[in-house]
């Protein structure tokens, strides 16, 4: 790792990291209500494909882990992305209910498997010891800046596509506008991954960091390291935060009562939040210890479902309503660019980052099987404003555990 790679390295892999989530998603974040709409779901319904895409990545990332370890990540990002995009055919004949949960089983095969580990054992060789809040922060900034500009272009389609206004057109009008999106969104996976497979070689540098077999022995000795257990803590209250902004364009929806374009341009905002808030910390994180500012960043997110959760937010409220939704997303998008980006805080060795991120991942990323039908049943159960504020308590426990182990975290490892 004695070479850097070069920026258009970064910049390849900041483009597959968000490209590979746009279908499962990007998409239902930015245009909830439609989602809904076209698929015909209730909240509870579409939580239950978050839940099997969440059941599907828990195993892939313990078995996708050690592969990152042994081959070179372009080859596996560009594989999963090409798989990934393959799964938008189907998506866009708006399937059956039961076709539809199977295909997000699908995706959380194909974005997790031989995808998740390669993206962030490369993000770290990128950042070498003395940037790895510079290269987690660009890296989730840019992917953010991706996901918004995702978001930009679907919104233009899909408006571009209805032929009337959207609350008089018909069913099928929205059907085929919002197809166009999903066909234009698997199109440009696909060729991301090309770029990926052809482009972002660092061949220099593959071999030092790739492993021949990973012994049960390794294994055991991460397990040993109390920075990857909180770590399992910290992304765990940190991803529930990030699932829960979801709902923010649907708030806008219910709550606020925007129609479907301006709640989709909600949640089009949040994905310029997230670059903004990943970059501006990327340029100056480094010079402060990064998990003293992970800690922040939950007090942050805590603040803002008390905000919501205080149920003072209404149609009345719009500066309000605005300022709370900047501050969720400074927290939350604060806390997901930085949790792996205190792995070398906490003395976890580099060779072994894809086998760690799998079994970190394991309890981590659980949220994506309980939080999308968790909040999904307490907004069909609390209808209106109720159910929004109990979503919205929800973050705020959440985020305050996440404080809490992160504040740990940071007194244990703050001695270099």
């Amino acid at each position: 790792m004695k070479e850097k790679a070069p920026w258009y390295y970064l910049v390849l892999l900041i483009l597959a990291g968000e490209a590979v989530f746009v279908l499962p998603f990007v998409l239902p974040r930015i245009f909830r209500p439609t989602v809904l709409d076209v698929f015909e779901l209730d909240n509870v319904s579409i939580g239950f494909c978050f839940s099997v895409y969440g059941l599907s990545a828990l195993v892939s990332y313990v078995l996708g882990g050690p592969l990152a370890d042994k081959y070179p990540p372009r080859k596996l990002m560009a594989i999963a992305l090409w798989m990934t995009a393959a799964g938008g055919l189907v998506y866009a004949t708006f399937p059956s209910y039961e076709v539809l949960k199977v295909l997000y089983g699908y995706w959380g095969f194909t974005t997790i498997f031989l995808f998740w580990a390669p993206m962030i054992k490369a993000t770290r060789v990128w950042g070498g010891t003395a940037s790895q809040g510079r290269a987690f922060g660009l890296l989730d900034g840019g992917r953010g800046l991706t996901g918004f500009l995702f978001g930009l272009l679907g919104v233009f389609i899909f408006s571009l596509f209805m032929a009337e206004e959207v609350d008089s057109s018909t069913l099928l009008e929205r059907q085929e506008a919002f197809r166009y999106v999903i066909y234009c969104s698997s199109a440009l996976i696909s060729i991301i991954a090309l770029f990926v497979w052809i482009y972002m070689k660092k061949e220099g540098n593959e071999n030092e960091i790739l492993l021949d077999r990973i012994s049960v022995q390794q294994i055991k000795s991460v397990l040993k390291l109390p920075s990857v257990w909180l770590l399992m803590i910290i992304i765990l209250c940190a991803y529930v935060g990030y699932k829960i902004t979801d709902i923010l364009s649907q708030y806008a929806n219910e709550v606020m009562l925007y129609d479907q374009v301006k709640s989709a341009q909600v949640g089009a905002f949040l994905q310029f939040l997230r670059p903004t808030t990943g970059i501006m910390l990327g340029l100056v994180v480094d010079r402060f210890r990064i998990s003293k500012v992970l800690t922040f960043s939950f007090a942050t997110c805590v603040i803002g479902g008390i905000l919501f959760a205080s149920g003072i937010i209404t149609p009345s409220t719009t500066t309000l309503f605005f300022l709370s939704v900047i501050i969720i997303a400074l927290g939350v998008y604060a806390a997901r660019a930085l949790y792996f980006a205190v792995m070398q805080e906490g003395q976890i060795p580099i060779v072994l980052t894809g086998t760690v991120v799998g079994l970190i991942s394991l309890i981590g990323y659980t949220p994506d099987i309980f939080a999308g039908p968790a909040y999904g049943y307490l907004l069909d159960t609390y209808e209106g404003v109720l159910g929004h504020q109990y979503v919205f308590l929800m973050l705020a426990g959440f985020s305050l555990v996440g404080g809490i182990a992160s504040l740990i975290y940071y007194r244990k490892y703050r001695i270099k």
